[in-house]
């Protein structure tokens, strides 16, 4: 029977917390074992005022505020999924301490009390929350503050063992602060990250340029800028374009400010057009609307200018209920697309990512107080490493981001996604319809593996390059393992016979060309690889 590669990485945790029993190292792998297998924990970082709360008010579906926000932001707050609303405070030195938490309708308030925030280590959230149940989500002081130590306890938590598993890093503009704490927080002498596990959020995209009604597409294409830029690949697997305040009020919209922007879009676009120029504008008096100006108050700090004519726009389009503009809302807002993105590459990869941060542990804790087990312990590391295919390809997709393996970029894109870049199943690895038939997968995956089987045996390419294959070779034969060992169910016909299968062509297999496979001379603008086919 083959073991599991969480089950080798818990055996191996447990030895370790036993050679380690009294010592501060046993603690903080006792702490690794026991969110072995929790959800996913994903840290909201930023720079001050960069949305991270409003971020994780729309992930988590409703808001969250304290009522002393300002003193809050300053503590990292972990937020569980749980059937009743519940806060608790770990101050230093103390015992935890409970936090009155209360729900008037539209969202919960957090009382700090008395407490000294300085001395709260964390504060711990429950809320009967869906998205919680897939990941934990945990919100970090922001960087940059006029409190310097509110910026410090960030760096700090983040720079903890396995303190967390992933990381969302919210940037307004790219900033040079940005730019070295990701070099710090993917430093691997310091912390247990990569850019497989971050991912970088251009939020506030609604007021990108001025928050015009391009604001979002503008945004898109800074993200795409930043993507193709190879300094932000090697820290943060991509980037994408949010808005966060969209998002927020998608998840937490009321009728009463529906009923409000549908009274404003019942006016007519004359009357509302000079409303729309500024804020200023929008909650002057006026008599072109009949909606108050604290409701129109309201409603901008809920959507800004940008979703308040977007919301008009979708209004006046048609028949439009609240639930299909929140709809819109949240698509416009890049939220879809981000969980998509958490769910394809963060909770599918839960499993190898804390295998992956628990053994990153082990190696610090030995490193740091290395006892007499320590050298038997990093050699069980190195062969449990070397002996799990998962950890492999992680490794091999980190080497890929951050440039280390050379190959032509269609190329690396073509090894990213069968790697699991763009989602693990075999479908997502093979760029095929989930509803793909047997037949077309295994011709992919027989294609694919005879490409990079004669690409690793070609002497002419850059070592690296088939060290790569090599790794990709062993994931098309996992891949056919599990196909044949998934039951298959024929298409059934009307009358209840197997339907025929229409030939389809499968997915990106590269051109078998291995002839003009060469290692380039260093002035050669030749192209070393041929590109791959691409599925009509």
């Amino acid at each position: 029977m083959t073991v599991s590669l969480a089950a080798r990485v818990r055996s191996l945790l447990n030895d370790a917390v036993q050679a380690y029993q009294g010592r501060q190292g046993g603690r903080i792998l006792t702490d690794v074992a026991r969110h072995l297998d929790g959800p996913l924990r994903v840290a909201i970082a930023g720079r001050v005022k960069a949305g991270k709360s409003t971020l994780l008010n729309a992930l988590v579906g409703t808001r969250i505020a304290a009522t002393d926000a300002g003193e809050c932001t300053r503590i990292v707050t972990w937020y569980f999924r749980g059937p009743q609303p519940r806060a608790t405070a770990f101050p230093q030195g103390t015992r935890p301490v409970g936090l009155a938490i209360d729900h008037d309708g539209s969202r919960y308030t957090l009382d700090l009390g008395t407490l000294d925030v300085e001395g709260v280590d964390r504060i711990e959230v429950s809320l009967p929350s869906e998205w919680l149940g897939q990941m934990t989500l945990v919100d970090t002081p922001g960087m940059g503050s006029l409190t310097e130590s509110a910026g410090r306890r960030t760096q700090d938590f983040l720079g903890e063992t396995a303190s967390v598993d992933a990381v969302l890093y919210l940037m307004r503009h790219l900033h040079s602060t940005d730019i070295d704490f990701l070099d710090a927080f993917n430093d691997g002498d310091a912390t247990d990250s990569s850019p497989v596990n971050a991912i970088g959020v251009l939020s506030r995209a609604d007021e990108i340029g001025g928050g015009d009604d391009d604001a979002i597409a503008h945004a898109g294409k800074v993200a795409a800028g930043y993507r193709a830029d190879s300094r932000i690949r090697s820290l943060v697997h991509t980037v994408l374009p949010v808005a966060g305040l969209l998002a927020e009020t998608a998840a937490t919209m009321s009728d009463k400010e529906f009923a409000d922007l549908a009274g404003i879009a019942s006016a007519s676009e004359s009357a509302t057009m000079p409303l729309l120029l500024s804020a200023v504008r929008f909650t002057a008096p006026t008599r072109s609307v009949t909606v108050d100006i604290a409701a129109r108050e309201r409603l901008l700090a809920m959507l800004g200018l940008y979703g308040i004519r977007l919301s008009l726009e979708t209004l006046r389009s048609g028949k439009v209920d609240r639930v299909q503009l929140c709809d819109v809302l949240r698509e416009r807002s890049g939220l879809n697309e981000l969980r998509r993105l958490l769910l394809t590459q963060f909770a599918q990869r839960r499993d190898v990512l804390k295998a992956d941060g628990a053994l990153r542990a082990i190696e610090t804790v030995t490193r740091n107080d290395p006892i007499p087990a320590a050298p038997r312990l990093r050699q069980a590391v190195e062969r449990l490493r070397a002996g799990a295919h998962e950890l492999t390809e992680l490794r091999l997709l980190t080497e890929l981001r951050t440039g280390s393996v050379q190959a032509p970029a269609e190329q690396i894109a073509v090894m990213e996604r069968l790697l699991g870049g763009q989602g693990t199943s075999v479908a997502d690895r093979l760029n095929l319809r989930p509803d793909a038939p047997w037949e077309t997968v295994q011709a992919a995956i027989t294609g694919m593996h005879g490409h990079w089987r004669r690409v690793a045996q070609n002497p002419l390419i850059d070592p690296s390059f088939t060290r790569a294959a090599q790794v990709l070779q062993r994931t098309c034969e996992g891949l056919s393992s599990a196909v044949r060992a998934t039951p298959q169910r024929p298409p059934q016909g009307p009358s209840g016979g197997r339907a025929p299968v229409p030939p389809r062509r499968p997915g990106p297999v590269p051109v078998d060309k291995t002839e003009n496979l060469r290692k380039p001379a260093p002035d050669d603008k030749t192209t070393a690889f041929p590109r791959p086919t691409h599925p009509s």
